[in-house]
C-alpha cells in the first residue's frame, strides 16, 4: 500500500524527550514500512524515519521557539504537504490531529480526491487559548462529512461526539508502541515510585508528590515544562518546585527514552493521577512495557488501557491511589509487559489502521460518505 503520512509540524518525530503523538506515529510509520508498505512522511527536515522524508520546514516549530497559537509556518507545511500529495498517486493519506493549527487539515483535506483519514489524538476543543474559548470548532464541522476521524479510545471518540455531534468518526484504534524497543533494564525493582509527563494541574503531579509523601516512599519526577504557557510555568514554580528537595521528592529533568525506560524499569510503580479525561496516556503502556505496573485515576481512556489488578490499579481519589501502593509488588511483571504486546503493540496498531484504510479507500469509490463510527 502506497502511504502519505503528514506529520504535526511542532515535536520532533521521534521525539526527543516529551511527546506521545509524535512517538506513536513514529512507532506506526517504521512499523509500516517493515511490513512493506511504501511509506512517505511529510515532516520537518531532521526528521529520523525509514520512510520517504519530504520536508518543507527546516526544524520542528517548538524548537524554533515558535509558541502553539503562532500558526503560520504550520498552516505552511501543511499546505505544501497537500500540493505535494495531489501531484503523487498514493492510496491513502493519514493526517494528525492534535493542535490548533491542526484544524487546517479540514478545508484543506476535504476537497482532496485520495482516501484520507485523521486520527485524533488530543481532544476538542481546539480553538482556545490560556482561559478564552471560541467557537470555531463548529464552523470547520463544514467539512466534517469528507474527513473521516479516527479516535484513540472510545472514551475520546464519545467525549468528541458529545461536543461535535457532526464529527464523522472512521473507527476506534487505540496507540500503540513497539515491545521490540521497550526491554526491562535490570531484573530488581527498588523502592521509589515514578511520574512522567509534562508539568500541568490536570496531569496531577503535585498528587503523586502528596502521595508519595504519605505512604513514605520516594518519587522520581521527569518531564518537561511548557514554557509557551504562564500557567504551567507559574504551576511548576509556585507548586511543584518548592516540594523537591532531592531526597524524598527528586526532580530529574526531561528524560529522553533510555533514561525513561531504565527509571520504569528499576522503579516500584508508576503513579498516573490525572484530572482530565485524557484521551489515551502513552506513558502508562510505556511503563507497562517494562513490567512497570500503574496507578491510575479513573479517568479518560485509563480503564481502558490498565488491566484493573493484572498490569495495575484504576482508582477514584487519592485516598485509594495510596491504598493501592503496597500491592504493586503482587503484581507479575511478565502479565503487565503481556497486557502491552497483546492489545498496545504497534504490530496491533498498525493492523487496525490497515483496516481503517481499506475502509476510507472503499468509501470513497461511494458518493455519499457514512461511517458505522459516526
Amino acid at each position: 500500500m502506497r502511504i502519505a503520512q503528514i506529520a504535526p509540524p511542532w515535536i520532533s518525530v521521534p521525539p526527543k524527550n516529551y511527546g506521545g503523538t509524535e512517538a506513536v506515529i513514529a512507532h506506526l510509520i517504521e512499523e509500516q514500512v517493515r511490513s512493506g508498505h511504501e511509506v512517505t512522511m511529510y515532516a520537518p527536515e531532521d526528521t529520523r524515519t525509514s520512510a520517504r522524508l519530504i520536508s518543507f520546514i527546516p526544524h520542528p516549530l517548538l524548537e524554533e521557539g515558535r509558541p502553539w497559537h503562532a500558526p503560520l509556518k504550520a498552516y505552511y507545511h501543511l499546505v505544501k504537504a497537500i500540493e505535494h500529495i495531489q501531484e503523487q498517486a498514493y492510496d491513502v493519506v493519514h493526517a494528525h490531529l492534535s493542535s490548533p493549527a491542526d484544524m487546517y487539515l479540514y478545508p484543506l483535506l476535504s476537497s482532496l480526491s485520495t482516501p484520507h483519514v485523521v486520527t485524533l489524538h488530543s481532544p476538542f476543543p481546539f480553538d482556545q487559548c490560556d482561559d478564552w474559548q471560541g467557537d470555531a470548532d463548529s464552523f470547520f464541522m463544514d467539512w466534517s462529512p469528507s474527513v473521516p476521524l479516527v479516535a484513540i479510545s472510545e472514551s475520546a471518540r464519545k467525549q468528541a461526539l458529545q461536543q461535535l455531534p457532526q464529527l464523522n468518526f472512521a473507527g476506534v484504534v487505540p496507540n500503540g508502541l513497539s515491545t521490540d524497543d521497550y526491554t526491562p533494564i535490570g531484573h530488581h525493582r527498588e523502592n521509589f515510585l515514578v511520574w512522567l509527563g509534562r508539568f500541568s494541574p490536570e496531569k496531577g503531579p503535585h498528587h503523586a508528590i502528596e502521595a508519595a509523601r504519605r505512604s513514605g516512599i520516594p518519587l522520581m519526577l521527569g518531564g518537561t515544562i511548557d514554557h509557551t504557557s504562564k500557567e504551567t510555568q507559574d504551576y511548576f514554580h509556585q507548586t511543584i518546585e518548592p516540594q523537591i528537595d532531592n531526597q524524598h521528592i527528586r526532580y530529574l529533568g526531561a528524560v529522553n527514552m533510555e533514561q525513561k525506560q531504565r527509571l520504569l524499569s528499576r522503579a516500584r510503580g508508576f503513579l498516573n493521577p490525572i484530572e482530565w479525561e485524557e484521551p489515551f496516556g502513552m506513558v502508562m503502556i510505556e511503563a507497562m512495557a517494562v513490567g512497570c505496573p500503574v496507578i491510575t485515576f479513573r479517568h479518560g481512556a485509563a480503564p481502558e488501557v490498565v488491566h484493573h489488578e493484572v498490569s495495575g490499579f484504576v482508582v477514584n481519589t487519592l485516598d485509594e491511589m495510596i491504598e493501592m501502593i503496597p500491592h504493586l509488588d503482587s503484581l507479575d511483571q511478565t502479565d503487565i509487559r503481556a497486557h502491552v504486546e497483546e492489545h498496545f503493540s504497534v504490530r496491533a496498531m498498525a493492523r487496525r489502521y490497515e483496516t481503517i484504510y481499506r475502509y476510507v479507500i472503499a468509501q470513497s469509490k461511494i458518493p455519499s460518505f457514512s461511517s458505522p463510527g459516526s
